[in-house]
């Protein structure tokens, strides 16, 4: 691997801080910096929410491996979502009810952390843990879950990906152990001690370490995945340009026609047996909504959604009555009077002839 230069990663001005509370690390950037300084520091390195999308934990609903590459080289939005911007917020609620709980006094970190052997490691820290002296122990991820996600948190356990961040917090600031506390559904807290495993940290730096130098460093683009976010990252990374044709080899046009073909017959017979097992649960069910084996529930089948249109079918005149006007875009005139706007705002569907070429 290269060796990346220190000056590499600093940024105008910055003088190279050495933390007492955390070893192994220096202050990359304090935490009354500029949002451009804190974005641009993101971009030197890789911190503990890329290591969880390069590793596609998860779900890749959010980010990716290709989503944290296109934010490197600063081509990608930073979208965040409703839960993620709630989650920032009440970090601070987080934290107290997880000192509250635990007895295990907190503070606010100094600012973006970079491991002084490896300085393209990244951390920015939720909270610091403090011992009884008020010295730092370890880092405090805070997390905010849906209700859904509960029994991810039960028995001790810590889902992968909050997991994996709090160990890759340990590595950048020499820390022995760390904490992550969970707020699950708005009202249970959940809480773990997680102690430094030097196996999974080992295997995290060089898989990792590799990864930034070959698609940040040196620039090469990571494989295609199957990732939501890389699905809505790559149907908006690039404006269409009208006219234009991009060049691909048969032999290679083919042999991706072939395999989504494939795919395509696999999806269908997966989903023809899955909808098999269902119908066979929803016989068994029959008329109840919980069925249980052995005093457990095996599976529920509840009333869902609304059926509007199904409603409206079967009683027009009680659907004409509790029918109400909406406001509706008008999208024609948009696309008539704003064209460039009305191109910007465009999602881009894939779409492959049946014809064979």
């Amino acid at each position: 691997m290269t060796v990346l230069t220190p000056a590499l990663f600093d940024l105008p001005g910055e003088d190279a801080v050495i933390l007492r509370d955390a070893p192994a690390a220096r202050l990359l950037l304090p935490a009354n910096a500029s949002r451009w300084e804190w974005e641009a520091a993101r971009r030197l390195g890789l911190g503990g929410s890329d290591i969880a999308a390069i590793l596609g934990l998860g779900g890749g609903k959010y980010s990716s491996p290709r989503h944290v590459f296109e934010a490197k080289h600063g081509r990608a939005e930073k979208v965040t979502s409703e839960a993620a911007e709630i989650g920032t917020e009440i970090e601070g609620f987080i934290a107290r009810m997880f000192t509250k709980r635990s007895g295990i006094r907190v503070m606010m970190p100094p600012g973006t952390l970079a491991n002084v052997e490896r300085p393209w490691m990244l951390a920015n820290v939720d909270r610091y843990a403090l011992d009884s002296f008020g010295h730092v122990v370890g880092p405090l991820e805070c997390k905010n879950r849906s209700a859904y996600q509960l029994s991810d948190w039960e028995n001790g356990q810590v889902p992968d990906a909050p997991a994996i961040q709090c160990l890759w917090y340990m590595a950048v600031g020499g820390w022995d152990h760390g904490y992550v506390a969970a707020l699950v559904g708005g009202n249970t807290l959940r809480w773990q001690r997680i102690e430094r495993d030097e196996e999974i940290i080992a295997d995290l730096i060089d898989f990792c370490g590799v990864w930034f130098e070959r698609h940040v460093v040196e620039g090469f683009p990571p494989p295609a995945d199957g990732y939501e976010a890389t699905t809505k990252l790559l149907s908006k990374l690039w404006s269409v340009k009208a006219e234009t044709v991009a060049q691909v080899d048969l032999a290679r046009a083919k042999e991706l026609r072939a395999r989504r073909a494939d795919l395509k017959d696999q999806e269908k017979d997966l989903a023809h047996q899955l909808r098999t097992v269902e119908n066979e649960m929803r016989l068994i069910a029959a008329d109840a909504p919980v069925v249980e084996a052995n005093g457990k529930v095996a599976w529920t089948w509840k009333p869902g959604n609304f059926a509007p249109k199904q409603f409206a079918d079967a009683e027009p005149e009680l659907a004409a009555k509790y029918t109400r006007m909406a406001p509706v875009l008008d999208l024609d005139r948009l696309k008539a009077e704003r064209p460039e706007i009305y191109e910007k705002y465009r999602g881009r569907t894939l779409n492959v002839p049946k014809k064979e070429i």
